[in-house]
């Protein structure tokens, strides 16, 4: 029930915009979670890594578990923390933030080969989105203390795909970026109350944080279940998420962290082709809702998943 306690204390009707109160009582929540979890910071000067812009002022939060091997370059885990306004944000962000405090726990615990950095993004939502002034942006260009070996971004994890035999899905993109993490995708252990569905970027587009990994060709993987009718309204609350589904999420993110880690990327970036596994996926996934709906799923190709899509996103607006 960690997860959810965490959402309760950060999602209030305050908000977490920058530069408010909402916003510096979640950063503080935030940094003593960390520290009773016993986790490091990822920069020597502590978790805050402050920046300034045009006269405002910035707080990632950074934090890290060292890895066995230290030499090697870092999985990161990363979601932001702040809101649209004053905006509750259960699931948009705290919902992913209480994922990487759990996630970070376990790791802590157990350590990976490589050193898992904890990334607490600010700045994600509106008027910042792909700003100079977005977290993830300057903490690649700033505070980057070295290369990424891949990035896993997550971002409203914690509600059901407003879609009836969908609900329990967990969207993945960017196993494009890489062979080796479809093949991360196909091994990984899944938890009976998620179904993965993993797709192309570029049906969802950079929709959070993982957009400055990409632009740069780093590896990365985006987590998420999609739009809902409660994204940027003041009835993003608590008592609407899934807190069984927000748990599977993240013992999967603990399993994709450590099978992620113990191997070496392998290909040209996005120079995979990742449809065979897409088709694979979604026929698993898709058949039982289109036999339901008496409607014929016929899945051979890319041209096949685009149209199939296509049709999904316009009719469910997911």
């Amino acid at each position: 029930m960690a997860i959810e306690t965490d959402v309760r204390n950060l999602a209030t009707d305050r908000g977490r915009d920058v530069g408010t109160a909402g916003h510096d009582t979640a950063r503080s929540y935030i940094l003593e979670r960390l520290h009773d979890t016993g986790i490091a910071p990822y920069l020597p000067g502590g978790f805050e890594a402050s920046y300034l812009l045009d006269g405002q002022g910035f707080t990632n939060i950074l934090a890290a578990v060292p890895g066995k091997d230290p030499s090697l370059p870092p999985v990161l885990l990363g979601a932001h923390y702040d809101t649209c306004g004053s905006l509750p944000g259960a699931d948009d962000n705290a919902a992913a933030v209480g994922v990487l405090l759990e996630v970070a726990d376990g790791i802590r615990v157990d350590p990976t080969d490589r050193t898992v950095v904890f990334a607490f993004f600010d700045a994600e939502e509106p008027p910042n989105f792909l700003s100079p002034s977005m977290g993830s942006i300057r903490f690649f260009e700033d505070q980057r203390l070295s290369d990424i070996h891949c990035a896993v971004i997550m971002d409203l994890v914690g509600h059901d795909v407003p879609v009836p035999g969908l609900e329990d899905v967990l969207f993945v993109t960017g196993m494009e970026t890489d062979s080796v993490l479809g093949e991360v995708i196909q091994g990984c252990k899944v938890d009976e109350a998620i179904r993965v569905l993993p797709t192309l970027n570029r049906y969802v587009g950079d929709m959070s944080d993982h957009h400055i990994f990409r632009t740069n060709q780093v590896p990365y993987l985006f987590l998420s279940c999609g739009m809902w009718p409660h994204y940027h309204q003041d009835t993003d609350t608590p008592e609407k998420l899934n807190y069984g589904k927000v748990e599977a999420i993240a013992r999967y993110l603990d399993s994709l962290t450590r099978m992620v880690s113990a191997r070496e990327m392998a290909s040209e970036f996005e120079g995979y082709d990742s449809t065979a596994i897409e088709l694979r996926y979604l026929k698993e996934v898709l058949s039982p809702l289109f036999a339901a709906m008496g409607m014929p799923l016929s899945l051979n190709g890319r041209s096949d998943i685009d149209g199939l899509i296509s049709m999904v996103r316009e009719q469910f607006g997911i």
